[in-house]
């Protein structure tokens, strides 16, 4: 499977619901790049399947997580705090939270600039826009996304999963995390 879906957006598979076992279907389907949520099950998975993939860390990061990330994952998708910053050696995405919902990570977009400074690996930005049956529904969060990293001179977005990743090409996503398209049985 290529990694690439096109306008070089890179597609990373959400590993989050898939068991270890389960990981092989991925392997002899081609996928390279794979996605965890749980620095646990990260753990757990890569001592598996080891370099048969390429990791990304796609969950919330804690810092006393960072180390299990940092010797696994080539990018996290989700660097949201300074703590975690001081703790992590790897490219990283800072995740912003535009929606202001308080069951999502992120850092504000006025706390952005404070951490983009803090820490000198990061290479783009990241977020999760309110859940929504109408991707168009998604599209504001990911032009303010696209209008942020340009302000900070950042090139990469991770935006946009199985429900709204279309939306999320047109305003310039470089990663998409698709999951539960590729495992939901088909209607």
């Amino acid at each position: 499977m290529r990694e690439e879906a096109g306008n070089g957006v890179t597609v990373v598979v959400a590993t989050k619901y898939v068991s270890v076992d389960e990981l092989g279907i991925l392997a002899d389907a081609g996928v390279d790049i794979v996605g965890e949520n749980r620095a646990q099950d990260l753990d757990e998975k890569y001592a598996r399947w080891g370099d048969r993939f390429r990791w990304h860390f796609i969950g919330h990061l804690q810092s006393r997580k960072a180390k299990t990330v940092n010797d696994i994952c080539e990018l996290c998708h989700s660097l949201s705090s300074e703590s975690a910053a001081a703790k992590l050696t790897i490219p990283a995405l800072v995740e912003v939270n535009l929606s202001g919902e308080e069951s999502k990570s992120g850092v504000t977009p006025d706390r952005l600039p404070a951490l983009v400074a803090a820490y000198p690996h990061v290479r783009g930005l990241m977020t999760m826009p309110p859940f929504t049956e109408d991707p168009e529904q998604s599209r504001p969060y990911f032009r303010r996304l696209r209008d942020l990293a340009e302000q900070h001179g950042l090139r990469e977005l991770s935006m946009g999963t199985s429900q709204d990743w279309r939306v999320a090409v047109e305003e310039g996503a470089t990663y998409i995390r698709v999951g539960a398209g590729i495992f939901r049985p088909a209607e």
